[in-house]
């Protein structure tokens, strides 16, 4: 990843704060840190090169591993750094961070043969089985039999590829679409309440 599409560090308040997250930059779409800052979520960017001690310096609720371009196979440092993060701090992958999570933990990511690509990908959540249709665009894709560590939480309907899964004892969640997809018509967002319950336990244990 270069550094261009990374960014620089940076603070964007929420109207309504609940949470300070680190938004781990590596590429990230413009809508994240609108989208975050609505959930309630008071957002410090960093850029794709912070290590890991230094965003744990930052004392926040959790992190979130931002979407971002090129092969995630490709970003050995990153894994190396993630690695000593996880189980850490609460975690939120989105799209190329839902791949560098899985990759930190073992499991494999390979070239999708078309990729998903458009805002009409339907993904069906595996806990109460409701289905969402989201906007993605990429290419690669966690091989859901290398998944060893988590549970698979999201499926493609179309293909049955992995789109989510679930740490429990590392208080993470990945998902490789926006996360916003889960919000149209209904009250409880599955991708959000997740992070936050992490959050909330994070900070009931310190």
């Amino acid at each position: 990843v270069e550094k261009v599409v990374s960014g620089a560090k940076g603070y964007f308040a929420s109207e309504n704060p609940i949470f300070t997250v680190a938004l781990w930059n590596f590429g990230m779409k413009n809508s994240t840190i609108a989208n975050l800052n609505a959930q309630g979520y008071n957002v410090i960017t960093v850029p794709h090169s912070t290590s890991a001690e230094e965003i744990l310096s930052l004392e926040v609720d959790g992190v979130v591993i931002s979407d971002g371009p090129g092969d995630p196979r490709e970003n050995d440092k990153a894994i190396q750094e993630i690695k000593k993060l996880l189980g850490k701090k609460p975690v939120l992958g989105l799209g190329l961070g839902h791949q560098l999570v899985a990759l930190a933990l073992g499991s494999k990511v390979s070239k999708h043969k078309y990729g998903h690509r458009g805002s009409n990908q339907p993904v069906k959540c595996l806990q109460g089985g409701n289905v969402y249709i989201s906007t993605q665009n990429h290419g690669f894709d966690v091989v859901a039999n290398s998944v060893t560590q988590g549970e698979i939480l999201f499926v493609n309907v179309n293909d049955n590829s992995c789109e989510g899964i679930v740490y429990e004892s590392l208080t993470a969640i990945t998902v490789q679409f926006v996360p916003e997809a889960c919000s149209i018509g209904n009250p409880v967002n599955p991708v959000y309440s997740k992070f936050v319950a992490f959050m909330e336990k994070e900070k009931a244990n310190a």
